[in-house]
């Protein structure tokens, strides 16, 4: 179009009257394009303090996520989920939320960057989705579930824990002796915090920090656990071992009571003074009696070194 044209149809444009042809052009042309149906929004997953309460393997899956940094837990699927074999971790390569490996192992993370109100209804999730996957292939999680089976719908059994000083479980055997392989997982090492199991105490974990902590989670109802920690610190019989009772964490409904222990002790070194320990506390737990005024000061001392995690 030569200037002369362009600055006449721009009169035209110009002098045209609100309504006329400019407006229908516009009308004509929003009728041929395609309409957008809006975006369905999600359904959130309502929040649960207490996600893994009913579970046989409650106190597991809370170390699991919030305070053991290797660790691993099989189990198996209900029948109307395929009576499936899987392996729950507490993380995976990447951040992935499943992870089936060469050997056909399905691997499903505890711990993932996402996670909803509900980390049971989270990690059914994910071993939902990784019972689909393919030899050698991973589940990246890139949305929130919605509302669906728990892992009190979708898990039949579980089995025993286990802790790991290298993450040599996201590998078959076959690669992690693999030089390159092998190499890798020992450098990891260094980067993580020692944590043992006390053998014969039930959610009982020993780490190594500046200092050496055991940090042990009690399945009880939370306030029942404050309670009897309050009567046995009132009654000046609460610690262990020479141990020192230094607060605890909230974690998914439950307490984890953490004791710093004397400088360089082990974690086998453990067993007798807890297992002897132990009946004093679960009795402390059970009680009913109403707290007595210094029970009710020790009590209040004690949620205030409480710290919550997540």
């Amino acid at each position: 179009m030569s200037k002369k044209s362009r600055r006449a149809a721009s009169k035209r444009r110009a002098a045209a009257p609100a309504g006329s042809a400019q407006p229908a052009q516009s009308a004509q042309s929003a009728q041929s394009r395609p309409s957008i149906a809006p975006k369905k929004p999600r359904a959130a997953v309502a929040f649960v303090e207490r996600p893994f309460e009913g579970l046989s393997a409650e106190a597991e899956l809370v170390a699991m996520r919030e305070i053991l940094p290797l660790a691993t837990l099989p189990a198996t699927t209900t029948e109307e989920y395929g009576s499936a074999d899987v392996v729950l971790t507490t993380i995976l390569p990447s951040m992935a939320g499943a992870l089936r490996r060469a050997d056909g192992v399905l691997l499903v993370a505890a711990q993932t960057v996402m996670s909803s109100g509900d980390a049971s209804r989270d990690i059914a999730a994910r071993i939902i989705d990784g019972i689909e996957l393919p030899d050698g292939q991973a589940l990246q999680v890139s949305d929130l579930p919605e509302p669906g089976p728990r892992l009190q719908d979708v898990v039949a059994s579980f089995g025993e824990l286990e802790l790991h000083e290298i993450p040599s479980f996201w590998m078959t055997e076959e690669d992690a002796a693999k030089p390159e392989n092998k190499e890798a997982l020992e450098d990891s090492r260094s980067q993580l915090v020692p944590m043992r199991a006390v053998d014969g105490v039930r959610g009982a974990f020993w780490c190594r920090m500046s200092r050496e902590f055991v940090r042990w989670v009690r399945p009880e109802p939370r306030d029942a656990v404050l309670d009897g920690l309050a009567r046995l610190r009132a009654a000046d019989d609460f610690s262990f071992d020479d141990s020192r009772f230094v607060g605890a964490f909230r974690a998914l409904g439950l307490i984890i009571p953490v004791w710093e222990l004397p400088k360089g002790a082990e974690a086998d070194e453990l067993a007798a003074p807890m297992a002897e320990f132990a009946p004093k506390l679960d009795a402390a737990i059970a009680a009913s009696d109403p707290l007595t005024p210094e029970e009710k000061r020790a009590r209040a001392g004690i949620v205030s070194r409480q710290v919550t995690l997540r």
